[in-house]
């Protein structure tokens, strides 16, 4: 699944144009290198996404097209926020 549709669908990042223009930005950051939109997310990838001076950290844990709002957290594992 494409990062910036994986960042929505998670909802990490509520809307896909966000995400698009973090990941344009250089704000997201998968495995110690900066990620473009069309990025390949797998189970495992550790994500980093700066917010100004705040910066949220998260694992990947499932990989799914479509969740109930309820479930989308247990997509992501966050190590730092």
């Amino acid at each position: 699944m494409r990062l910036d549709k994986f960042l929505k669908v998670s909802r990490v990042i509520k809307r896909r144009t966000v995400a698009n223009e973090a990941c344009d930005a250089g704000r997201v950051v998968i495995n110690g290198k900066v990620a473009k939109a069309g990025y390949e997310v797998k189970v495992n990838d550790i994500v980093e996404i700066k917010y100004g001076e705040k910066i949220i950290k998260f694992k990947v844990t499932a990989i799914e097209t479509t969740v109930k709002k309820a479930d989308a957290a247990g997509m992501v594992e966050f190590i730092e926020e």
